[in-house]
């Protein structure tokens, strides 16, 4: 009977899990989401990992110290090449380093540069066209016109160091930008031509990147500063403020009015004249006129408490024929942990 009802159960889903059952590699694949072909969207772990959303916490000083750095730049690269220079930041963003190596377009020159206080690496990224309009313009090019693109072939060592100019300027505009905030000195190390020899940190670290255009004379293009996350931890929390000079918990006038009233604060202290510890049964057969032995001579010192908190030591005595203490030991020497 049980075999016949047994026939009309319905199977159960396909994608349902059974813990009895091992995975196989379709299970595994499924588990990871790589389940189809190129235009299968991702799923599962490999979708949450992957991800191109990128969380991350906002740092205003960073944002302060780029837009400094647009004034100072643009000055840098008038004296650089002494044409009319217009420097503007386009967008400050996180990204992930490998969503950013994946994005250059190629010919491009990548500089890497190491800031010596934070013992960490950086990268800033040069386009094709800033790269031809920075040679044409230092090697005394006709001013306007469209910048002369050359593909299939390398940078000269020429082209190099003349960009390489720039990319000194960029980062010592940058370090002074960054100086009222934060010591740094930013050097740069090399120059490379291949994003697969600039790699500084892991594919899915997350790095904050500025992107700044530079036109000079109807020619030009972009440049970008990147840095990773961890390049800049040790100095987080100073771009982290909302404005330069920010002190959390910390004002200067609430702490002179605070210390000026403490001042003037009435504190109870004791002169503690001896402890002793007795039984419960003792204390309650206490009696008038009943005295208490506590092992102390009239001549040494007694322990000045305020709060029970013994804050040093003192001799009492008589002043004006009133009873009077003083102190025998420093306050801070006095104190017992």
């Amino acid at each position: 009977m049980s075999d016949d009802f047994e026939d009309f159960l319905p199977d159960p889903p396909a994608g349902d899990f059974n813990p009895d059952t091992p995975l196989d590699q379709a299970g595994i694949d499924a588990l990871f989401g790589d389940v189809g072909g190129p235009v299968e969207p991702k799923q599962g772990l490999r979708a949450l990992i992957e991800s191109d959303v990128v969380s991350h916490e906002r740092l205003p000083m960073l944002e302060v110290v780029f837009d400094r750095m647009v004034r100072i730049f643009a000055t840098s690269m008038r004296n650089l090449t002494s044409d009319a220079i217009d420097v503007s930041l386009e967008e400050v963003s996180s990204v992930r380093f490998g969503d950013f190596m994946g994005r250059v377009m190629l010919p491009a020159m990548i500089g890497v540069f190491r800031v010596e206080e934070w013992e960490n690496y950086g990268l800033i990224t040069v386009d094709s066209g800033l790269i031809y309009s920075v040679v044409d313009a230092l090697l005394g090019g006709r001013r306007g016109g469209d910048s002369m693109m050359i593909d299939g072939r390398g940078f000269t060592t020429i082209e190099t160091d003349l960009v390489g100019r720039m990319l000194r300027h960029a980062l010592s505009d940058m370090s002074s930008s960054m100086a009222p905030i934060t010591p740094n000195t930013m050097s740069l190390e090399r120059i490379e031509t291949s994003p697969r020899f600039a790699t500084i940190a892991g594919s899915t670290n997350i790095c904050a990147v500025a992107t700044f255009r530079v036109d000079m004379d109807e020619r030009g293009g972009r440049f970008s500063i990147l840095l990773p996350y961890a390049t800049i931890e040790p100095v987080r929390h100073l771009l982290g403020q909302r404005f330069m000079g920010e002190k959390l918990g910390r004002d200067n006038i609430w702490e002179a009015h605070m210390a000026a009233e403490i001042r003037q604060t009435d504190v109870t202290v004791d002169v503690v004249l001896g402890e002793r510890m007795l039984p419960l049964a003792q204390v309650r057969d206490f009696d008038v006129g009943q005295t208490i032995s506590l092992f102390h001579g009239p001549d040494e010192p007694l322990e000045l408490q305020c709060g029970g908190v013994t804050l040093g030591r003192a001799q009492i005595g008589q002043r004006s024929n009133n009873v009077a203490v003083r102190l025998v030991s420093d306050i801070a020497k006095g104190v017992r942990q």
